[in-house]
């Protein structure tokens, strides 16, 4: 079962790739649009030992990182609100529910004119991507509680903060960090987006917004190709975090 999660992703992989290669040898599809795979390599491990796809890639993971921290510091006591507190379910979820209607970069250029330009719009550009995933997991894993086992917790004097942080929480676990896992996954995509919108000094969103500029598709495709390889490493560390966290809580 585990070797099928590595074999199958990278049989994927290795076909997409012949497949590009198909189309380059046979020129398919012009250079101008869609670059040799040898190109794109040469320039990818030419960022790489230059240093400065290095950079930008720890700019836009620091930025993804505190956007996530601060998601997952308000989201998931706002889930547990929800789920316990039905007033404030009920004046929370319609607007939870709207904010998915409007794209996140749609507020980027509203972010510029409150906060200014700089690190901080895109931090906020993360969190209002990441927060609706971990609010969501949050409460559906706490409604998804045994009720058997809360009213017996109840009966031995378990409540309130005591029954969320004993009982609760731990039970709730698997569901808030697969909320963590996917969010933090789109806070990468929101440090792009936020990089690429609003701007900045580094980051891969300003790699990628540089090379369209001087329509250098190898340019676009490596960087492409890093973002591809961190949000993947990404997010299989968060998976390895999150089983280890759930075998030393069970």
């Amino acid at each position: 079962m585990r070797g099928n999660r590595v074999i199958a992703p990278l049989a994927v992989a290795i076909l997409l790739l012949v497949l590009w290669l198909c189309v380059s040898y046979f020129e398919l599809v012009s250079t101008f649009a869609l670059p040799d795979p040898s190109d794109v390599f040469v320039r990818l491990i030419h960022g790489l030992n230059d240093g400065y796809l290095l950079s930008s890639a720890w700019q836009t993971l620091h930025v993804a990182v505190i956007g996530s921290l601060i998601a997952a510091l308000i989201g998931i006591p706002v889930g547990f609100g929800i789920t316990h507190f039905a007033p404030f379910s009920a004046a929370l979820e319609p607007y939870l529910a709207a904010s998915q209607a409007i794209p996140a970069v749609a507020f980027a250029p509203l972010l510029v004119l409150w906060v200014g330009y700089g690190t901080t719009p895109i931090v906020i550009l993360c969190i209002l991507m990441v927060i609706f995933p971990i609010i969501i997991n949050t409460a559906v894993g706490v409604r998804d509680v045994d009720t058997d086992i809360i009213d017996a917790a109840r009966l031995d004097g378990a409540h309130g903060i005591r029954l969320m942080k004993d009982i609760e929480f731990p039970l709730a676990l698997p569901g808030i960090l697969a909320g963590v896992r996917t969010g933090f996954t789109l806070s990468v995509t929101g440090a792009v987006v936020g990089e690429f919108v609003i701007g900045g000094q580094r980051g891969l969103g300003i790699e990628l917004s540089t090379a369209q500029h001087l329509t250098d598709a190898p340019g676009m495709f490596a960087t492409i190709t890093l973002l591809a390889l961190l949000a993947v490493g990404i997010y299989l560390a968060l998976r390895a975090v999150e089983t280890r966290v759930l075998a030393i809580v069970s």
